[in-house]
């Protein structure tokens, strides 16, 4: 039962992002707290959608950081180098969103930076259809540099209490143990993400609003005519 509440879910999304007609590519935003589910649901999406036959150019805002100098030059538990420091936004402006936007040419790019070995990449472009759906996850991602360069806002609600379990026992081995994670949690990222509510409002301001909290049974909420709209499925029981 639980696996068909999360599909019904998926399916009202695609529906709402399918159903927009625009005579140039589809340019989707998977927001929320790190650790919130963002890239899980965005890749749940793109398969969901890719059976509507449209090209679907899948990414995430990871492809463009700044170099390592920069983007801890506030100091590794920054939180405001978080928010401030961590991406090259003219990159993701330039490079991906305007191309696929109003005028664009649609040759875009889906990297600037390689974060492993931490150095600028020249990627080749790629020609996207007219039809194309481009999806990306990533965290701020309506803050007021990139807004104007999504048609469509997904917002992943959870609590902080969630995000913060989930991310922990996601990222110890790569962040140093378990209480050096936790510490870089409270340090930087809980309080970037509040300084983007304060700054953004991204709940507020997005299109549909999926509470992942529960993953299995998620809770979606579209916005429709300024409001949003919770989504009732009945299940289908045999």
């Amino acid at each position: 039962m639980s696996s068909l509440d999360r599909a019904a879910v998926l399916s009202d999304l695609a529906a709402m992002i399918a159903n927009r007609e625009m005579v140039r590519p589809i340019r989707v935003a998977i927001d929320g707290r790190t650790a919130s589910g963002k890239t899980t649901l965005a890749n749940e999406l793109a398969e969901c959608l890719r059976g509507s036959g449209r090209e679907i150019i899948r990414t995430s805002i990871d492809g463009f950081h700044r170099p390592k100098v920069e983007r801890y030059a506030r100091g590794r538990h920054s939180a405001e180098g978080y928010y401030y420091d961590a991406r090259d936004l003219p990159a993701i402006n330039t490079l991906l969103l305007n191309p696929l936007g109003p005028g664009g040419d649609r040759w875009y790019r889906t990297a600037s930076f390689d974060l492993h070995n931490d150095v600028q990449i020249d990627q080749a472009p790629q020609f996207a259809p007219a039809d194309a759906i481009l999806i990306v996850d990533g965290t701020f991602l309506q803050r007021p540099e990139l807004r104007e360069g999504w048609d469509l806002a997904i917002f992943v609600e959870t609590s902080e209490h969630v995000s913060e379990h989930r991310g922990i026992a996601r990222d110890t081995a790569l962040l140093g143990g378990t209480e050096a994670t936790r510490q870089l949690y409270a340090d930087r990222y809980r309080p970037a993400f509040a300084l983007y509510e304060s700054l953004a409002a991204p709940a507020l301001s997005a299109d549909a609003i999926v509470n992942n909290d529960d993953f299995e049974r998620p809770a979606l909420r579209i916005r429709e005519g300024g409001r949003l709209f919770a989504m009732f499925r009945k299940l289908q029981h045999s």
